[in-house]
């Protein structure tokens, strides 16, 4: 005899593809924060208070319809990403028009998806065209048809394109006519329609351009345009009398409806920059206003908005919005709830209903601005980089743009993710975070300028130890000692919890927690003067450190190997070092192209050698995927992006710890998974929304993903994924449930205001290849002994359905046994009915398919943080078991006197005249009154409503389901004296219980046969 041990499967060699249907079970939840992004669009609907609708930078379009007290998302399943305009047609309101590609163009731009249209007001959407638009910050539509369009678009804000200029439709939207076009590099941000006369349009061009390094802003090309034929022609105004003669930057124009001579432009220039305004239609111009705080900073702001009531009231949009109420003369400055404001549309017909759009998403007002509606119901979060901690429940931890860094919660025990459930943590708005190994509180954050603080959460202490503090706010990178970009990383050694890196130009570590910091590496850069200047101009310089180039971008060390460490540069170098910084090899790809931004590196968890890299060269206007591993330290590397979108570049590739081969990349547009080592990539999108990924993390089979302009979402149970790699995929298949925790919390239905909570019970994955609704399928969860514990099936009527489809299906058991019946119509005051959790333990769940059995053991965990044994758990266990067999007993017997009521009114129905059973109704009506008495020992029968307890006392059955409620608090064992009361109070329900069970074998019994001696045709029948 011949045995064969196997002793496990290479899956590697394996290729390996399985198909969406084989896992589309599972789902992206969003864990939010409900805390807006940037928003660069936003419009409201004339003569409908209520209606807004907002686009955001990266998170695609929202609409409110109670006055931003909710926003729901309209683009999704259509498009999404980052939006420049939106508008809605005069004529017919469900008409709208939407341009993709934010008009501010900050470090962590993102470009759009051309224009799309509705005409149901968001609830489907037409791709339109304009596909290489990339920005369009303006779409004006005709008043009076809204098949006649105009479309503002900036272009690819990276390098020189023929796709820019002003673009005109007149069969809404499906062909396109360019007719103004300034230059290869300048396009139009700016756009209206004269409102009171159709056939004006004014239009402004804008030169700009962003590569790694620099922001230009300004420069040929910029100009204000006037049309007086519908956009057919245009004349430039910006060379008429009283305008800047030299160099001009970004304008934003606006025209008065209540005089369309009155025309205003903000104008960045750098020595007569400011608000200009015009009585002649734009013939002359005057410089009303030079303040520098209505133009600071003026790539990003630089919007001007005429008050639809008051032609001397004018809008200016800056860090704060400015109102001039003498027309433009003098400004107040304000804030709506965020700040750093982009975008206002103001009510035709009311002046005071306003919509603003800033860093904080959108806000409504109906008081002009004395109060505005919160940004703290959108999930438009933009964020960085993700880590996590070990507390229990683990906490994520990210860096929101525009706003704080946050830790949150991946699950809780309530029924959402609310602003409870997070709060700030270490670093700024553009952080690296890090959590102390060895201390969950003790957290490390980062920010632009080399910012890094230390925040001990349990004393509330923060410390700043930045490697070197001096600020170099203002300055270009060249005169910078160490170059810490906008976005530096920070990480802990996976060997040594004492040891922290951070990375300029340099590798720099620390042991003692920041107080001196040490060199391991030379400069790790191509290190070029050329690209470590200053940012900005011709006219104003823009340095905040997103623009400090040939920076050490992204770092990672070998779970594997202590001192084994991989760092990627932003100028497109790979150095590894395998004796903790002693020597650094340069292990750049050589068919990797030059100037690379090296956005994440991951080091493999199963080989030493082999280590991934995902990098970017999107801002040269390389929009190309690029990922690359190697499996010989980087002596060798291979381009690994089959299977991706040509256009969806890579921001990151994670490898997951427990399955080897099994990658997942987020990109520009959405997620990807490989499950063969990066030789096939597929879309792993499932409900998440097209939105750009900043990064992935895993942690306890989770996936973890953040965006850019979506908040933060999480997939609860990639073990599925994991046992793809075996067994028959396409059979009828139940998977092997995740440990499941023992702890309180629930997942309710999805929020528009707070984040969706985990699931809490047993997660059951299972794959039904074909199902007919003659199909009888069920799932039997069972305990260790094989006793059932609790049954669903299609086959149920109402209680415990079963409700399935064909192909991948998920079903989460709640861990309860079967508890205590609930009668039609009973009022009970803070009381449960509810069965025992099952126990800390092994369990099994059986699938069922017509006649064939598939089952699986699974773990139940208890709650870490539980302070009670097992023991105890089991004491509350039976506690709770009796309590409810007890309840139920109850509840049976009002039930059957119910019945048992009924069907004697129905006897005195029928004979109240009848002389020949007079004895017999009598005893009836005695029965009742006896019965009464016991349901009303039970149950209080007066409570109609919810508050009726209050006025009539509860009994015995609410006072043990109290009870329940109570030591059901916890895991804790029963106290002494809720033994007594329990006992007290079963005693008193089984004399009720006896007293009923004695009715029915001695009074009724005789009534019955007393009915029957009298050979009447009525029958009863106890029930």
């Amino acid at each position: 005899m011949v045995l064969f041990l196997l002793t496990g499967i290479n899956t590697e060699s394996i290729a390996q593809n399985f198909d969406e249907a084989q896992y589309n079970a599972l789902e992206y939840r969003l864990l939010g924060p409900f805390r807006g992004g940037r928003s660069a669009a936003v419009t409201g609907v004339p003569n409908q208070p209520n209606l807004f609708y907002f686009g955001a930078t990266g998170g695609g379009v929202w609409k409110t319809i109670n006055g931003g007290r909710e926003w729901e998302n309209i683009s999704d399943g259509f498009f999404g990403g980052s939006i420049g305009a939106i508008s809605i047609s005069k004529s017919d309101p469900n008409v709208i028009y939407v341009g993709g590609g934010e008009q501010t163009v900050r470090g962590n731009v993102s470009s759009g998806y051309g224009i799309w249209k509705s005409v149901d007001a968001g609830k489907t959407w037409t791709e339109l065209g304009l596909k290489n638009s990339r920005h369009v910050p303006r779409i004006a539509i005709d008043p009076t048809d809204h098949n006649i369009v105009y479309a503002a678009v900036l272009g690819n804000i990276y390098k020189s394109s023929q796709d820019r200029g002003v673009y005109k439709s007149i069969d809404g939207g499906i062909t396109w006519k360019k007719t103004l076009f300034a230059n290869e590099n300048a396009g139009v941000v700016d756009l209206i329609i004269d409102p009171t006369n159709k056939r004006i349009v004014y239009a402004s061009t804008w030169r700009v351009q962003r590569t790694p390094y620099s922001l230009s802003s300004g420069g040929e090309g910029s100009a204000l345009w006037k049309s007086t034929d519908s956009g057919e022609t245009w004349k430039e105004i910006s060379k008429n009398k009283g305008f800047p003669e030299d160099t001009l930057g970004i304008i934003g124009v606006t025209v008065s409806p209540l005089n369309n001579q009155r025309v205003w432009a903000m104008v960045e220039n750098k020595d007569k920059g400011g608000l200009y305004r015009s009585d002649d239609g734009g013939d002359t111009w005057n410089l009303v206003n030079s303040d520098r705080s209505l133009r600071q900073r003026a790539w990003y702001y630089t919007r001007v908005y005429a008050d639809t009531k008051d032609a001397d009231i004018v809008y200016v949009m800056n860090v704060r919005y400015h109102k001039s109420t003498d027309g433009g003369k003098t400004f107040n400055a304000f804030n709506a709830p965020h700040g750093d404001h982009h975008d206002l549309w103001i009510a035709p017909e009311n002046s005071n209903r306003m919509i603003i759009g800033d860093d904080g998403g959108a806000q409504v007002t109906y008081d002009g601005g004395e109060t505005w509606s919160s940004y703290h119901n959108q999930p438009t979060a933009q964020f960085y980089r993700v880590t996590t901690d070990n507390h229990f429940p683990y906490r994520i931890y990210a860096a929101q743009q525009d706003n704080s860094t946050i830790r949150i919660s991946h699950r809780s025990e309530g029924s959402s993710i609310s602003e409870d459930d997070w709060e700030d943590t270490a670093g700024g708005e553009s952080a690296h975070i890090v959590v102390d190994p060895e201390n969950d509180d003790i957290v490390y954050g980062g920010s632009y300028g080399g910012f890094l603080t230390r925040v001990n959460h349990k004393t509330g202490t923060v410390r700043a130890i930045n490697v070197w503090p001096d600020n170099p706010m203002g300055h270009g990178a060249e005169g910078m000692k160490y170059r810490f970009q906008w976005n530096f990383p920070i990480m802990f050694s996976k060997h040594n919890p004492k040891r922290l890196y951070t990375f300029s130009q340099h590798v720099h570590i620390t042991e003692n927690e920041g107080q001196s910091w040490k060199i391991i590496s030379p400069d790790l850069t191509r290190n070029d003067p050329e690209k470590l200047k200053s940012s900005g101009g011709p006219i104003t310089q823009d340095n905040t450190s997103v623009e400090y180039y040939c920076t050490i971008f992204a770092a990672n060390e070998s779970p594997l190997v202590e001192g084994l460490l991989w760092v990627g540069s932003d100028d497109g170098l790979i150095h590894v070092t395998r004796d903790g910084g002693k020597n650094w090899e340069n292990v750049t790809p050589k068919e990797m192209p030059e100037w690379m931004m090296i956005n994440s590196i991951e080091p493999s968890a199963f080989d030493d050698g082999t280590c991934y890299v995902a990098g970017t060269k999107y801002k040269t206007g390389d929009f190309a995927p690029y990922l690359y591993k190697t499996s010989d330290y980087g002596k060798t590397w291979t381009k690994i992006t089959n299977g991706i979108n040509p256009e969806h570049f890579t921001r990151v590739l994670r490898e997951d710890p427990k399955q080897k081969g099994l990658l997942y990349a987020g990109t520009e547009t959405g997620m990807y998974i490989s499950f063969d080592d990066g030789k096939k990539w597929q879309a792993f999108q499932l409900n998440l929304p097209i939105v750009p990924i900043t990064d992935l993390a895993i942690k306890d089979n989770n996936l973890i993903v953040a965006t850019q302009g979506r908040s933060l979402w999480i997939m609860d149970d990639l073990t599925v994924l994991h046992q793809l790699y075996t067994g028959n995929t396409s059979e009828n298949r139940l998977f092997t449930p995740k440990d499941s925790y023992r702890m309180d919390g629930r997942s309710r239905d999805k929020s528009k205001t707070s984040g969706t909570n985990h699931p809490n019970g047993v997660i059951t994955y299972f794959n039904l290849k074909d199902f007919n609704k003659e199909d009888a399928v069920s799932l039997t969860y069972f305990d260790i002994k094989g006793d059932t514990i609790t049954y669903f099936s299609t086959k149920n009527k109402k209680d415990d359905k079963l409700e399935v489809k064909k192909g991948m299906n998920q079903f989460v058991w709640d861990m309860s046994y079967k508890g205590a019946e609930l009668l039609d119509g009973m009022i009970l005051w803070w009381a449960s009915l509810d069965g025992p959790q099952a126990l800390p333990g092994t369990y099994k769940v059986s699938l069922k398919v017509n006649d064939k059995n598939y089952s699986q053991t699974f773990n139940i965990i208890a709650d870490p943080r539980a302070e009670s044994t097992l023991e105890d758990m089991r004491k509350q266990f039976d506690f709770v078991k009796d309590i409810n067999s007890t309840m139920d007993n109850a509840h049976q017997s009002i039930k059957k006197i119910r019945k048992i009521k009924e069907q004697l009114s129905a006897f005195e129905s029928q004979y109240k005249d009848s002389e020949t059973v007079k004895d017999l109704l009598e005893k009836s009506k005695k029965l009742k009154e006896d019965f009464t008495k016991i349901e009303e020992a039970l149950y209080q029968t007066q409570n109609k409503s919810n508050q009726d307890p209050l006025n009539f006392p509860i009994r015995l059955t609410n006072k043990l389901g109290h009870l329940n409620a109570l030591i059901s608090m916890g895991d804790f064992a029963p106290t002494d004296q809720d033994i007594a009361v329990k006992n007290e109070l079963t005693i008193q329900i089984n004399v009720q219980l006896d007293a009923f069970n004695k009715l029915l074998s001695d009074e009724i019994s005789a009534f019955n046969a007393a009915f029957n001696n009298k050979n009447l045709n009525y029958l009863f029948v106890e029930n």
